[in-house]
C-alpha cells in the first residue's frame, strides 16, 4: 500500500527519519514549493531562493537513489498551495491515504499537518544532539534553565572534546578568551561563496519574478545549495578561519562582513550538513594542532549547546512561545529596520548588510539590532518577525528563542538571566562602527550623544521595579542611584525626544 513521505525545505537529510521509515519500492516522496511557505512572512529573496535550490537539488538526489518523487514546482499550474493542499492532491493521485512526516520546525505546519483529513504518523526529528525528551528531563525540577550546565551533558553524551570524565584543558568554556575587540584587519576572505549552476539560476528568475519587492536583494548570490558544496564551505572554514574563529567571534568591522565566522548555519539548518559531523571536523582541527582549544570549543559550544538548547525550549514553551511580551514593549519597529537609512552607523552597517546578504552574525543581532530594539521598547513580536522574515538560517525553532527569549527578554527571563542592553560603549569596545559615526559615542547626553547611551539609562529606569533587585543588575542600579537628580532628568528628556522621533 503506497503511503506519501513528506520531506520539507528544511529536511534536505537523507537521514530523515520520514525517510528511514519509508519503503523506498512502494512509498511516494512528497516535495513542494508552495506559496504559504514562501509568504506566511515575506521572506527575504535569498533565503527562498537557497531553500528552493537546495530542494530541487535534494529532489534529483532522492530519484537517483530510487526514490518516486513528485516535486511541485512554485510556478506549476496545479499548485494547491500549500503542504496540506498538496500532500491532499498527491493523495487523490496516488490512492494514498496515509502520510509520514518528520516532525516540522514550526507549531503552525505542525497543527496544519494535524489537521488533514489523512492519517499521520509524526516521526521525531533524529537529526539533533539531545530528543526533546532528554531536553524536557534535564529541564525538569530546575529553577534556572541555563545554557552552559545543558551543554556540558551534551559535551558528555557525544564525548567531544572530553578526558574521560574531565573537559579537555580542564576547563568548560573558554569564553574568557573569545572577546577580543575587532583587530586591524582579518586574514580571512570570507566563506567560500558558489557560482550558480543551471538549477540555481532557474530558481533565482523564478524568485525574481515572483519576489522582487521584498525586502533584500537577491543577487549576487553565492550560497551552496547541495551537501558537497556544503561540505566544501566546512573545510574552507575548518582551514582558514577556525584556527581565529574564537578570537573575534563577537568583533564587528566597518569593512568586513563576516570577518572569522562560519557562515555554515544555513546548511545545518536545512539538513544539507550533520551537527556531530561539523563538531567532529571542528575537534579534529583541535587534536592535529591546527586550530587551538578556545576557537574550537567557542565553536563547538554553538551547535551542541546553544542550537540544541533553543530548540528544547521551542518546544518545551509551546505555540505561544513567539507572542510572548514580558516587559509589554509596544513601539512599532522603526521605518529603518527596512530601509538601513539612520545616522546610526552600527545599525545602519548591519541593516544593510542584512539586505545584502541575508546575514548579519550574532553579536550583530543580539548587541546591535536587538539591543536597539529591546532598549526602544519595540514591539517583541515584530522583532520576531523581522528576524525571521531577514535571515537566511531563520526557522522558527531557533530563530524565536533567540528574539523572543535572549534578544528581547520577552519570556521573562526563561533564557536569558538579564536582559541583554547595553549602552554605546559595548559596541565601541568590539567594533569601529563607532568612529565612522554621526553621533559622539562618548557623549552620554546632547545632540550628539549616541542613541544607545540615552535609551539604556531610559530601559533601565523604566523597568527599575523589575531589575533593580535582579543580582547582576544591583551594581547599575547603584550607579544610577547616585548620579545627579538634574542629570538624570536630563538623559530621561532626551530620550523621550529620539523615541517620539521614531514614530
Amino acid at each position: 500500500m503506497t503511503r506519501l513521505v513528506l520531506v520539507l525545505g528544511d529536511q534536505l537529510s537523507e537521514t530523515l527519519s520520514a525517510l528511514q521509515a519509508a519503503d523506498k519500492s512502494s512509498d511516494v516522496v512528497v516535495m513542494a514549493e508552495v506559496a504559504e511557505e514562501a509568504t506566511y512572512v515575506q521572506h527575504h529573496p535569498k533565503k527562498i531562493a537557497f531553500i528552493f535550490a537546495a530542494m530541487r537539488k535534494f529532489a534529483a538526489r532522492l530519484r537517483d537513489d530510487g526514490w518516486d518523487v513528485r516535486y511541485t514546482q512554485l510556478d506549476d499550474t496545479e499548485n494547491a498551495g500549500s503542504i496540506p493542499g498538496e500532500l491532499l492532491r498527491r493523495a487523490e493521485d496516488t490512492g494514498a491515504s496515509e502520510v509520514i512526516a518528520t516532525q516540522p520546525g514550526e507549531w503552525r505546519l505542525i497543527d496544519a499537518l494535524e489537521d488533514m483529513p489523512l492519517k499521520l504518523t509524526m516521526k521525531p526529528d533524529t537529526r539533533f544532539v539531545s530528543t526533546q525528551e532528554e531536553f524536557d528531563a534535564w529541564a525538569e525540577g530546575r529553577k534556572a534553565l541555563r545554557m552552559e550546565y545543558f551543554y556540558r551533558d551534551m559535551r558528555r553524551k557525544t564525548g567531544l572534546l572530553m578526558e574521560g570524565d574531565d573537559p579537555e584543558g580542564g576547563k568548560w568554556n573558554y569564553d574568557s578568551e573569545n572577546r577580543k575587540p575587532a583587530p586591524d584587519d582579518i586574514a580571512f576572505s570570507g566563506p567560500m561563496q558558489f557560482t550558480p549552476d543551471e538549477t540555481v539560476e532557474e530558481v533565482l528568475d523564478l524568485v525574481e519574478a515572483r519576489f522582487g519587492n521584498s525586502f533584500g536583494t537577491l543577487r549576487p548570490f553565492w550560497f551552496a545549495t547541495d551537501q558537497g558544496q556544503a561540505r566544501r564551505a566546512l573545510a574552507h572554514f575548518i582551514t582558514y578561519a577556525l584556527p581565529r574563529f574564537g578570537d573575534f567571534q563577537d568583533a564587528m568591522m566597518n569593512d568586513n562582513r563576516f570577518l572569522y565566522h562560519a557562515m555554515i548555519s544555513p546548511y545545518l539548518n536545512v539538513g544539507l550538513l550533520d551537527p556531530m559531523e561539523v563538531c567532529k571536523a571542528a575537534e579534529d582541527a583541535y587534536k592535529d594542532g591546527h586550530a587551538p582549544l578556545n576557537a574550537v570549543e567557542g565553536f563547538i559550544r554553538q551547535i551542541i549547546g546553544w542550537r540544541e538548547y533553543v530548540r528544547g525550549i521551542y518546544f518545551r514553551e509551546g505555540p505561544d512561545y513567539p507572542r510572548r511580551n514580558a516587559l509589554n514593549h509596544q513601539r512599532k519597529l522603526p521605518d529603518f529596520y527596512w530601509t538601513g537609512e539612520t545616522d546610526m552607523n552600527c545599525l545602519s552597517k548591519a541593516i544593510t548588510q542584512t539586505a545584502e546578504e541575508a546575514y548579519a552574525h550574532h553579536i550583530q543581532r543580539l548587541m546591535v539590532t536587538g539591543n536597539f530594539a529591546l532598549l526602544a521598547g519595540i514591539n517583541p513580536h515584530e522583532v520576531h518577525e523581522w528576524y525571521l522574515r531577514v535571515y537566511v538560517d531563520a526557522f522558527e525553532w531557533v530563530e524565536a528563542p533567540n528574539t523572543v527569549g535572549m534578544s528581547q527578554f520577552a519570556d521573562g527571563g526563561i533564557i536569558a538571566s538579564k536582559p541583554y542592553v547595553s549602552s554605546g560603549a559595548y559596541i565601541n569596545r568590539m567594533s569601529d562602527y563607532c568612529k565612522s559615526c554621526r553621533y559622539k559615542v562618548n557623549d552620554k547626553t546632547g545632540k550628539d550623544a549616541c542613541p544607545f547611551n540615552l535609551l539604556y539609562w531610559h530601559f533601565l529606569d523604566r523597568h527599575a521595579e523589575r531589575f533593580a533587585k535582579n543580582q547582576r543588575m544591583s551594581q547599575i542600579y547603584a550607579n544610577w542611584k547616585r548620579m545627579d537628580e538634574g542629570r538624570k532628568q536630563t538623559i530621561l528628556s532626551e530620550a523621550e525626544a529620539f523615541l517620539d522621533g521614531l514614530s
